[in-house]
């Protein structure tokens, strides 16, 4: 199943994407798609309830704005460094364990939004990733256990300003947060529907020019054990995202190095979880 929110900025309602491409209104099934819905085990029981209900929902028009496919999380946890080529194109050395940073859920945006450069920005640049959507509360969980507290899989952007995370001292989160600087989606796919996401080509071209193209199969730290090390950390909510890292071909990586400007357009890509397309405004 394909979960989508639709409608203006901050007014999004629940939708989902049909095997046809046909868009449908789900919000007579009472629920938005945040911590609540995903603890309660609501794909599944959406996936119920459309059983009786689908041909009642109503269809929504192609041209409404699809926003961020789920409703904000508690937080977005990212992992630094992940496919052993960027690693050595940022110039540093293939982590032992995960690297982890946060990244505010006040960035996301949905996956045709504009990106606006923050002020004095000089170097903002792109990444492609694979992103996860908790299913179920998940504390000192098992590798083994690791994938029961899955929903789904998403697309995102991660938007990195270098100057911030690199040179102004602190974490990376500072280069990680700016407002816009998580678009996600365009649909959320429920688990069941990957059969492998550690095989999964992604991409992202910058005004048409390929500037990654890998596959997941390169990750250094695959799904189940991201899940199972960070909840040694942390409690991970229903509906939290895990952001699993971007392969080689950033700005950052590039000589001579290239960053985002007014007027650019990224288009990215993970098989079987959509394209998204987001342009750059200063």
């Amino acid at each position: 199943m394909k979960l989508i929110r639709f409608g203006n900025i901050e007014n999004e309602k629940p939708g989902v994407l049909l095997d046809n491409g046909q868009k449908i209104d789900v919000s007579d099934f009472g629920s938005d798609y945040d911590e609540k819905f995903f603890g309660a085990d609501g794909p599944k029981k959406l996936k119920e309830w459309l059983y009786h209900h689908q041909e009642e929902c109503p269809k929504i028009n192609d041209n409404l704005r699809l926003g961020p496919p789920i409703c904000r999380p508690s937080k977005i946890v990212c992992v630094g460094l992940n496919y052993a080529k960027h690693a050595q194109e940022s110039g540093m050395e293939v982590p032992s364990e995960p690297v982890l940073f946060f990244k505010a859920s006040s960035a996301i945006i949905g996956p045709y939004d504009e990106v606006i450069l923050p002020k004095n920005s000089k170097k903002s640049d792109w990444e492609v990733e694979l992103a996860i959507v908790i299913g179920a509360k998940a504390s000192y969980v098992s590798e083994d256990n690791a994938m029961n507290h899955v929903a789904g899989y998403l697309l995102h952007n991660d938007i990195s300003e270098r100057e911030y995370q690199l040179e102004r001292s602190g974490q990376w989160v500072k280069g990680k947060s700016c407002d816009t600087f998580a678009p996600l989606g365009p649909f959320l796919v429920t688990k069941d529907e990957i059969k492998d996401p550690h095989n999964l080509d992604l991409w992202l071209r910058l005004n048409g020019e390929t500037m990654q193209d890998s596959n997941t199969s390169d990750l250094i730290f695959g799904i189940p054990k991201l899940v199972s090390y960070i909840s040694e950390f942390m409690t991970l909510l229903p509906g939290d995202v895990i952001s699993t890292g971007t392969p080689f071909g950033v700005g950052l990586g590039l000589d001579p190095q290239m960053y985002l400007k007014d007027g650019d357009e990224m288009e990215l890509g993970i098989q079987g979880l959509g394209i998204a397309r987001q342009k750059v405004r200063s």
